[in-house]
């Protein structure tokens, strides 16, 4: 499922976007100000980004433009209630991928963001990941170790993907808790331990060197060494 981060400091626009992408069968986050969308939107853990122009403290042209600087490439769709051409064209060019003016339409906001995420899918984000003799097809949602099929759970198959796509680099418990579960981690939680377990009974028998590894204090990494 496709995650979308709503950086809107107004509510009712927030809840808007949020139930009409919803419909649409996406995955939403929601924070109402530039400087913590910007620190979210950095793990790049989103799939897509809709971001108001106009946010209290750190505003939307500020927020695109470091995302870009940090090598961030998710597409970001740009509202606004400032509707003139050289507005459109400031957003544009600080690192906007769409500009979207208020009030809008939902569906044509959603559509916008489906074209987007085709767009993003077919030039960056591969369907079929590979880690050593490990196998995740994204589109049969599938996964093999060697010949060997894995039964994944829905949350087990997300956690996978997300590790395999950041594969070689360590991801803190934070990291993971959101990027899989996609709300504020309680550090006081074990469910990252517990599936990670899981997943390692059904990832690394004993005939195999593993492919999971914890960092302490850290977090985890997947990798073949």
């Amino acid at each position: 499922m496709a995650r979308v981060l709503i950086i809107e400091d107004d509510r009712v626009t927030a809840d808007e976007i949020c139930a009409e992408l919803q419909r649409y069968g996406l995955d939403t986050e929601w924070v109402g100000d530039g400087a913590t969308g910007l620190e979210r939107a950095r793990g790049g853990f989103y799939d897509a980004i809709t971001l108001d122009r106009m946010l209290p403290g750190m505003d939307g042209l500020t927020v695109v433009t470091r995302l870009r600087e940090y090598g961030v490439q998710t597409p970001v769709l740009m509202i606004s209630a400032l509707s003139d051409a050289d507005e459109r064209v400031r957003g544009l060019r600080a690192g906007g991928d769409d500009y979207l003016t208020k009030p809008f339409n939902p569906d044509e906001m959603a559509a916008r963001i489906e074209v987007l995420l085709r767009r993003h899918a077919g030039a960056s984000r591969p369907m079929m990941l590979r880690v050593g003799d490990l196998q995740l097809d994204l589109i049969d949602r599938t996964a093999r170790r060697a010949d060997t099929l894995l039964d994944l759970l829905p949350t087990e198959f997300r956690l996978l993907e997300f590790l395999m796509r950041h594969s070689g680099r360590v991801l803190t418990r934070t990291m993971i808790f959101e990027a899989v579960w996609g709300y504020h981690f309680d550090p006081g939680t074990n469910v990252i331990e517990v599936h990670i377990g899981r997943l390692r009974r059904k990832l690394d028998p004993p005939d195999r060197e593993p492919l999971i590894h914890t960092v302490r204090g850290v977090g985890y990494v997947l990798e073949a060494r």
